[in-house]
């Protein structure tokens, strides 16, 4: 069961939690660095202006919320850019990292969108690998599984891969068995259980 009060998951042996070690070693994500905020602006001209800025492209938005892009339209982009000019090589990078936020590190209930706040940590391409990537996963997932601990909440909808991949490496005895064998320092861990049986 988890805990809020602690962040940490109580078994009859005791407590044990998922931490930055952790997080660092599945998915080989900075630990340390700037923080991942700072975005506030949720108007459409301000996800308008920053997706044309960083996708050279008006992006596809929810039709429910102004603030989330298409996952499926950002892959669109992303696979036609030419890739003959640096600039170009910028934006598909850009639209890969895009791609990855939202469906690996920042999920939601969707899966088919992610959160127009990750795209001004994308504008200046030399300082997006200083961000903590790995410490705001893992605040993301605390977030997630406080939520999942109400009495009224129904499903969790949030970094599954990260908390499936750390319970299979701390109790291999309800794990799948791994599809591919790595080398026990070889990182990131979480490719071990990529295509598992």
């Amino acid at each position: 069961m988890w805990r809020p009060e602690t962040h940490s998951f109580v078994l009859p042996v005791g407590e044990i939690t998922i931490t930055l070690e952790d997080v660092a070693h599945i998915f080989v994500l900075p630990i340390d660095g700037e923080p991942v905020s700072g975005w506030k602006d949720s108007s459409s001209d301000f996800v308008q202006s920053q997706s044309i800025a960083i996708f050279g492209h008006q992006p596809a938005l929810s039709s429910s919320s102004k603030s989330y892009i298409k996952l499926g339209w950002v892959r669109t982009i992303r696979d036609v850019e030419p890739l003959d000019t640096d600039e170009s090589i910028k934006r598909y990078v850009r639209c890969q990292i895009f791609c990855l936020l939202g469906s690996t590190l920042f999920t939601d209930k969707s899966t088919a969108y992610a959160h127009a706040k990750y795209l001004p940590l994308l504008r200046d391409f030399k300082r997006i690998h200083t961000y903590s990537w790995g410490s705001a996963c893992l605040a993301h997932l605390y977030r997630a599984l406080c939520r999942a601990s109400r009495y009224d909440t129904k499903e969790m909808n949030d970094p599954l891969n990260l908390l499936f991949v750390w319970t299979w490496e701390r109790l291999s005895c309800i794990a799948p068995v791994p599809r591919q064998s790595l080398p026990p320092a070889e990182i990131p861990v979480a490719m071990r259980w990529s295509h598992s049986h």
